[in-house]
């Protein structure tokens, strides 16, 4: 089956296992069924995103746009100031 059907790039995602639970991210690319690339700006910034499973993850509603090529850190942590 294949996990990715409901996952949008750009969406808010919650941790719910690891090192990092408890911590929001975006979701910055979808690599394959089982698996996405995550960031926050903070400590997985977009030049060096997170491998994370897709079950390990609570996924929230809510998409923010980060195709634009001028999307940096700064603007990825404001973005998720609301949801820590």
């Amino acid at each position: 089956m294949d996990n990715t059907f409901f996952i949008k790039v750009g969406q808010i995602v919650k941790s719910k296992a690891g090192r990092d639970s408890g911590k929001v991210f975006i979701i910055k690319d979808i690599l394959d069924q089982d698996y996405v690339a995550i960031v926050d700006g903070k400590l997985r910034k977009l030049a060096k995103p997170k491998k994370k499973k897709i079950k390990h993850l609570m996924i929230y509603k809510d998409i923010i746009n980060i195709e634009n090529a001028d999307i940096n850190d700064s603007y990825i942590r404001n973005k998720l100031k609301d949801y820590s």
